[in-house]
């Protein structure tokens, strides 16, 4: 029976992982530890011998480490344990993204529960720290470095659907709605004046020399009075004789089915008698809002200048997208014309925790990326938290808090 490998979690495709989900992957860990452990123990004192305090001791430390070598086999061959399970995580090696071994795993372990209770916690403090201020922005610490293994977030990023919303092209700030009415004015006054050349440049007068070509000069050519030209006075006695040989022309006369053409000639008079008096009204509409409309849109948004002052002492005037964070990165594409880099006493700040800029109409739009422990506004003693991925407009004095520090805003002179 052939065992087939599990395909690898590429490290490079997935984060590293936060210290606050490694930590509480550790926590599960150790309670499942020491939970059998001490189970195991009461049990001991209960039913084996209840007087030998120290064979119950070694019962809890004997099986306390066998589960921890368990744990480190577990992280070997798949990466996991309970509480990475539980948290999301994974342990895999930096280069292929596989699980580093049972060899490397159980190093791992030994090293762990040594820096655990015989140094009362210290070198698992070490451990954290070396993670947290890791130089290579990959949260490796000492004891990651055996095996080359990296812990990785291996949960489905939800975030890269902030994509949608990322467009932090589209904050916009309704107060920009009461501009829309202007456009569609002009867009209304274009089509009237298109149906007026379209009755006088109608062909209607093309039908009327229809009529021209009627044969009824035709029939003239009776220069069969051309034999009688002796009696010049005749020729206009002849003219009433031919009425009764046309009489053999009335079938043709059909063709006097152009005499509704004239009717139709002058009801297209009136038409251009309608056009002029339509036009007057739209041009007098188009002239008036274009002016007014224009001017005052365009004065706004140009004087509003906005400072801000952090509790470290930083303080500017926003020209641009900001992004504020302990170690910010803008997104591939991404302009950002100020990054502020803050520290966090108790790690309360995300790597890249939020942003503000300007927006068309001059409005401070600040907006959370998703952070773990949130942004919030203070505007007049009272706190409201922001909604990841969706902006919120700021007043003068206002204070927003990014994890421990606040960003005071104020207008610029």
């Amino acid at each position: 029976m052939t065992h087939v490998p599990s395909p690898p979690a590429d490290a490079g495709a997935h984060p590293p992982a936060e210290m606050e989900r490694r930590f509480t992957a550790f926590v599960i860990d150790r309670a499942v530890g020491w939970g059998l452990a001490a189970a195991a123990a009461f049990g001991v004192w209960r039913f084996v011998d209840p007087d030998d305090g120290m064979v119950v001791v070694l019962t809890f430390l004997g099986v306390a480490a066998l589960v921890g070598l368990v744990l480190g086999v577990l992280v070997g061959a798949t990466g996991l344990t309970p509480g990475k399970s539980a948290t999301g995580l994974r342990v895999v090696r930096r280069t292929t993204g596989r699980p580093v071994g049972v060899g490397a795993g159980l190093m791992r372990a030994i090293v762990l529960g040594l820096a655990g209770l015989p140094t009362a916690g210290l070198g698992l403090a070490t451990f954290a720290w070396t993670a947290a201020m890791d130089p290579d922005r990959q949260r490796r610490g000492l004891h990651d470095r055996i095996g080359d293994a990296m812990v990785v977030d291996v949960r489905p990023q939800e975030v890269e659907a902030a994509p949608e919303v990322e467009r932090p092209q589209q904050i916009v700030n309704l107060t920009a709605m009461r501009l829309l009415p202007s456009p569609v004015e002009e867009h209304t006054t274009p089509p009237m004046p298109d149906p007026t050349p379209t009755p006088t440049s109608t062909p209607v007068p093309t039908p009327v020399p229809t009529p021209v070509p009627t044969p009824v000069p035709t029939p003239v050519p009776a220069p069969v009075s051309t034999p009688v030209p002796a009696a010049v006075p005749a020729a206009p006695a002849a003219v009433p004789p031919p009425v009764s040989p046309p009489a053999a022309t009335p079938a043709p006369t059909p063709p006097l089915a152009p005499a509704p053409a004239p009717a139709a000639a002058p009801a297209a008079t009136p038409a251009p008698a309608v056009a002029p008096a339509a036009r007057v009204p739209v041009e007098q509409t188009r002239l008036r809002p274009e002016p007014g409309s224009q001017p005052a849109a365009a004065a706004t948004p140009a004087s509003v200048r906005w400072r801000v002052a952090f509790d470290t002492g930083e303080a500017f005037v926003v020209e641009g997208l900001a992004l504020v964070g302990r170690r910010p990165e803008p997104r591939p594409g991404e302009d950002a014309r100020h990054v502020v880099p803050l520290r966090s006493s108790d790690m309360s700040l995300s790597k890249t925790h939020a942003q503000f800029q300007v927006a068309p109409d001059g409005a401070l739009v600040v907006m959370d990326r998703g952070s773990t422990n949130g942004s919030y506004v203070i505007r007049k003693g009272m706190s409201r938290s922001l909604s990841p991925g969706r902006p919120s407009t700021l007043l003068p004095g206002d204070e927003v808090r990014f994890g421990d520090r606040t960003m005071k805003v104020e207008r610029a002179e």
